[in-house]
């Protein structure tokens, strides 16, 4: 191939007590998309970070174009060349997407010409294939419309590298879909695309090489065409994998919890359903579904205007989560930074949080009792064994959510609501999440598990309910005799006739 148009030779970083990158090498050339597989903690956030000019490395280099580069801050990587779109995007919410684009351009004479940028933004969104208001307000975007208003940014830079971090993280399945187009497109136009994410069947669509970091060195490099899933997943936990999804065949008990006609406004309406003891009960659908809102419902987070909630078949009140905790419900929310921790505070206050009171006695709080609860979690678990005061937020997506599920076995809840609980963690973490999952089951734990990952719900319920505009659309009994694609068509309401869901 000719010259690579980016090149990472033998970079490495370190931070105190951790060696991030271990001279680790990685090219890219115009037009072909590498994917970027690894672990949680794998290295691949230093490595964004390092392209994108946000740090710098202790050793090695980085050339452009077969000359060497000194990415100093993110207003040289951008003059470079490189473009990065993170997983938080950077834009100005109360600003317009026109605004946002030309933000900290530079101007001739400080002379800001609002027809030349309109002309300019047009012209970019119809190379993507999509419209945009450029007077709207960014912060009133939806997220795949604010991830384009990203990608545009980076377009009117003029960039030759792309790094996407986790891009499809927050989007809907046709949304995804929608973005690989346009990579696709922008691969064919002689973009280098380095494209990091933990879907492995996006990244077998789109990519044409993959290359795999695990414990900051680059392991392995490759044609896409020359993977296949498992051994892929096993590169990047570095150990065999005996089942992507490790479950086992459930003993079904009474029924625990019951719903019926539960509604609140028209995000959900009339929905009824039964969770029995023992079984794992997926809930599909799309973003705007009513799934969040069912669940809020269910663990008194909201309070709804019609139907009813049954726990061992007696009526029962929620008027908070205090009074779902009390009944033994436990919840673990979709946004674990912002709902499930409090990434300020150290591993072992979030762990206690729910369980105050059974580390307490007469108000005192009994500090080697929490220590050896917190202890046999995090081993039971294997987040990573940091300090028990470490801030949370130091630790990878993949131990976050470990945390916050190890604080919720350790109430050995009766009925555990787990909201999307493998988002933004790792095929090894995510394996690691399962076990545990169906390890509650099996003590009798009644499962309510929403995901927007149909191969995962497959492979892990018991029974699927499909939602849809706030209303349960179809129910599977078998989920092994559906696919992905079954799921899909009922979540978007094909099987009701309705093809705009």
């Amino acid at each position: 191939m000719n010259t690579p148009c980016l090149q990472v030779i033998q970079i490495s970083k370190s931070f105190p007590g951790v060696q991030a990158l271990e001279e680790v090498s990685l090219e890219l050339h115009s037009g072909e998309v590498v994917a970027l597989m690894g672990a949680n903690g794998a290295g691949k956030s230093t490595l964004i970070r390092l392209l994108a000019g946000a740090t710098q490395c202790d050793g090695g280099a980085i050339w452009m174009d077969g000359q060497p580069v000194q990415l100093a801050d993110p207003a040289t990587a951008l003059r470079a060349g490189i473009g990065v779109i993170h997983q938080e995007f950077f834009l100005v919410p109360q600003l317009s997407v026109l605004d946002n684009l030309f933000l900290g351009h530079h101007r001739p004479l400080g002379m800001i010409s609002r027809r030349q940028e309109s002309q300019s933004a047009r012209e970019v969104f119809e190379r993507l294939g999509i419209s945009i208001d450029l007077e709207a307000i960014c912060g009133q975007l939806s997220v795949a419309e604010q991830q384009m208003v990203e990608v545009a940014k980076c377009l009117l830079r003029r960039v030759r590298v792309l790094v996407l971090d986790e891009p499809t993280a927050a989007l809907t399945p046709r949304e995804s879909q929608r973005l690989l187009d346009f990579l696709r497109t922008l691969r064919a136009e002689g973009l280098a695309i380095l494209y990091v994410s933990h879907r492995l069947e996006e990244v077998f669509q789109i990519a044409d090489r993959i290359a795999v970091l695990r414990d900051g060195r680059m392991v392995a490099q490759g044609p896409a065409s020359g993977w296949q899933r498992k051994p892929l997943i096993e590169a990047m936990v570095g150990r065999p994998l005996e089942s992507e999804y490790p479950k086992e065949p459930a003993v079904i008990g009474n029924v625990l919890l019951r719903c019926r006609q539960l509604g609140r406004g028209n995000r959900v309406q009339d929905v009824s359903l039964e969770l029995h003891e023992g079984e794992i009960l997926g809930v599909a659908g799309l973003v705007g579904a009513g799934r969040t809102e069912l669940a809020r419902l269910l663990f008194g987070l909201d309070r709804h205007q019609t139907g009813s909630i049954e726990l061992d078949g007696r009526p029962i009140s929620l008027r908070g989560p205090k009074d779902a905790m009390r009944l033994g419900i436990g919840f673990l929310p979709e946004d674990r930074k912002k709902q499930g921790l409090i990434l300020d505070h150290g591993l072992i206050e979030n762990f206690s949080l729910p369980n105050l009171a059974s580390f307490s006695r007469g108000g005192w709080m009994r500090r080697s009792e929490e220590r050896q609860a917190y202890d046999q979690q995090q081993t039971a678990l294997g987040w990573k064994p940091s300090a028990p005061r470490t801030p949370a937020k130091l630790l990878s997506g993949g131990n976050q959510q470990k945390l916050v599920l190890g604080k919720w076995i350790q109430r050995d809840p009766r009925v555990l609501i787990l909201d999307e609980p493998t988002r933004g963690v790792d095929v090894g973490a995510r394996v690691d999440v399962y076990r545990w999952i169906v390890r509650l089951a099996q003590s009798h734990c009644a499962i309510l598990w929403i995901s927007s990952d149909f191969e995962e719900l497959i492979g892990m319920s018991d029974r699927i309910v499909v939602m849809h505009r706030g209303r349960i659309v179809s129910e599977i009994l078998d989920p092994q005799e559906v696919s992905a694609s079954d799921l899909l068509s009922a979540a978007v309401g094909a099987d009701r006739g309705d093809r705009d869901g």
